[in-house]
């Protein structure tokens, strides 16, 4: 049964664990072989011309990334995916894709700080115009576009405090001027949201955070549907970016599990999310699941299911305070990223942001729940709100 066969008839930890191999293409080996390629050799001198080899050099892909492709776009409904070496060059490689010198990008302002860096940095050098919205901008949108207007940016959940963006109306607003629509998908993975079904056009991931889930690999994927797939690979083979046929293999590795994975994660995540909503020391819980939440109803009407990262404020609380919070920590880590199998916790900052500043009254920490149990977690956070009680 093909990978589109699977996906509209099967479950998703089916489709998790099955698509993008078929082990009887291999001699029945359950996992594909991990191909390490430079030099792709040809049966003949007319084959190297006529672009009747699938694999012609090791830039251009290998069956082992061929099989992660494969899977991604499975779960995706894409028409095609490419490999990058980390999140951050998931982001850039479509940006350099569709932006020329004179155009106008408009990026949500609650964005990935290393997207807005490369934004503010290369792109801008580039010559390329850019804007900033409010996260909760949705169809309103409009009233930002211009006629050089190309490219719009989306996030959601936003980095580090999780508003959510009306994706469908965006998406559908920008269509009508032919605006491409991309989109980092990392926190929900396509597991919870799939991108292209509302209307994005490109959809972005860190695979290096829950595909990979072990923390131990960087990597990217970028998905694209079928208008804009071939801009995407002519981009990405020019840039002459690759990936290893190891860390492709340990994705896809990642990636059977990964379904399993995220639904411990949701599940532990809200169980602290809900105790902390009712400790003194909290002023807010930045959790789009929660009921509480402002965009709770958004989520709920567009998402699956709520991966294991959301963050908390500490009521009244300076930034040093949260930092002697964080360093009582036994079991979270403090360190970036998130996605992995270990619970992180990071103070966080969002004043580079330029239209969606918000007064949160107190510090934010940023929370990643890991697989540990969520008792022996509120354990641990508790000795962070000991901590600021000394």
């Amino acid at each position: 049964m093909t990978s589109k066969d699977k996906q509209n008839n099967y479950g998703i930890h089916t489709r998790l664990a099955h698509d993008g191999y078929n082990p009887r293409e291999y001699h029945g080996f359950v996992n594909p072989p991990v191909v390490r390629a430079s030099t792709v050799l040809f049966p003949n001198a007319e084959s190297m011309v006529d672009g009747s080899q699938k694999y012609t050099y090791g830039t251009r892909g290998t069956p082992t990334t061929g099989a992660l492709c494969d899977a991604i776009n499975a779960l995706e409904g894409s028409e095609g995916t490419v490999c990058v070496p980390s999140g951050l060059a998931a982001v850039t490689v479509p940006l350099l894709a569709f932006l020329n010198p004179g155009d106008h990008a408009l990026f949500v302002d609650s964005i990935y700080n290393p997207t807005r860096h490369f934004a503010d940095t290369i792109l801008k050098r580039l010559g390329v115009e850019v804007e900033y919205y409010p996260p909760h901008t949705g169809a309103d949108i409009e009233k930002l576009f211009k006629a050089n207007t190309k490219v719009v940016f989306t996030e959601s959940p936003a980095s580090n405090t999780f508003e959510v963006q009306d994706i469908p109306a965006i998406a559908k607003t920008a269509h009508t001027r032919d605006i491409i629509v991309m989109m980092d998908n990392t926190w929900a993975t396509p597991v919870y949201f799939r991108a292209l079904d509302y209307g994005v056009d490109i959809s972005i991931h860190a695979a290096t955070k829950y595909p990979s889930g072990h923390s131990d690999i960087l990597f990217g994927t970028v998905s694209a549907n079928k208008r804009c797939w071939p801009q995407l690979l002519e981009t990405h083979g020019t840039l002459g970016l690759c990936v290893s046929g190891d860390d492709a293999y340990q994705v896809l590795r990642g990636m059977r599990t990964m379904g399993i994975r995220l639904e411990h994660h949701q599940k532990s995540a809200l169980t602290i999310a809900e105790w902390l909503e009712n400790h003194s020391a909290i002023g807010e819980v930045l959790h789009p699941a929660l009921p509480g939440h402002p965009d709770h109803a958004l989520w709920q009407r567009d998402f699956k299911g709520a991966s294991g990262v959301f963050s908390i404020v500490l009521a009244g609380k300076s930034d040093e305070e949260a930092r002697k919070f964080v360093n009582a920590l036994q079991i979270f880590g403090l360190g970036y990223s998130w996605g992995g199998y270990e619970s992180l916790a990071v103070v966080v900052n969002i004043n580079d942001r330029t239209v969606a500043r918000k007064d949160y009254g107190g510090a934010i920490i940023r929370l990643q729940i890991g697989l540990e149990n969520p008792e022996d977690l509120i354990t641990d956070l508790n000795r962070g709100f000991a901590a600021l009680e000394s």
